[in-house]
């Protein structure tokens, strides 16, 4: 997929989470999402900061809290807090037609976010929300091999085995083989464990354990 394929991705998959959202209770917005320590209404509100210019980029950078991680998480924790939910919602379904992305990153990286994020959001709730095959084809390849932005920890994790998907096209790595829907491979290579139970081949427990041994190394 081209950049001028992956945009009318992006702006579907935004449109598809606004919908969900505008389904949600107030009960299921304050609900945890699968990003540790960020509830749904978090991460909507994370999602209505896609757009970042360098001007914003540095607001939030002067309010360092001392990793990037929770700098990012406190953002969109006051974004949270200051925007009512149907402004929410109407950040996060944007502009339609609207090209741009995050002051320091490609739109590869928007192409991941609006991905793995409406999942944070749609899997611990119960909610069906599709994932193209190809996009997330995509957007796994750039998290796996990306140099800048640093690569994620969980994506290092997956190193040394052969990544297969079942419904499309696409494989990465070498080594025993696990096979899953690209979907689940992409939750995977951003650190979403919940998608471990759709594993299979000869390299998939190995690769659980490993993953699950992370995470409790990390807790």
């Amino acid at each position: 997929m081209n950049r001028d394929q992956i945009w009318p991705v992006i702006h579907a998959q935004r449109g598809a989470v606004a919908a969900l959202l505008e389904t949600l209770s107030d009960e299921e917005w304050h609900r945890p999402s699968l990003c540790e320590g960020w509830t749904v209404r978090d991460v909507a509100a994370h999602l209505t900061l896609q757009e970042v210019g360098f001007g914003g980029a540095l607001g939030m950078l002067l309010r360092w809290r001392g990793s990037l991680d929770r700098t990012i998480q406190h953002a969109a924790c006051r974004r949270a807090a200051a925007l009512s939910t149907g402004q929410i919602v109407a950040g996060v379904r944007g502009t339609p037609d609207a090209r741009r992305h995050n002051f320091g990153v490609t739109h590869l990286e928007t192409l991941t976010d609006i991905l793995v994020h409406g999942q944070d959001i749609a899997v611990p709730l119960g909610r069906d929300l599709h994932t193209p095959a190809e996009a997330a084809a995509v957007a796994t390849t750039r998290t796996l091999t990306m140099r800048l932005p640093p690569p994620l920890p969980s994506a290092k994790r997956l190193a040394g085995f052969r990544l297969v998907a079942t419904d499309t096209a696409w494989a990465h790595g070498e080594g025993p083989e696990v096979r899953a829907p690209m979907a689940a491979l992409l939750l995977l290579a951003c650190g979403r464990l919940t998608a471990l139970p759709q594993l299979s081949g000869a390299g998939a427990a190995e690769l659980t354990g490993r993953l699950s041994a992370g995470a409790r190394h990390n807790g």
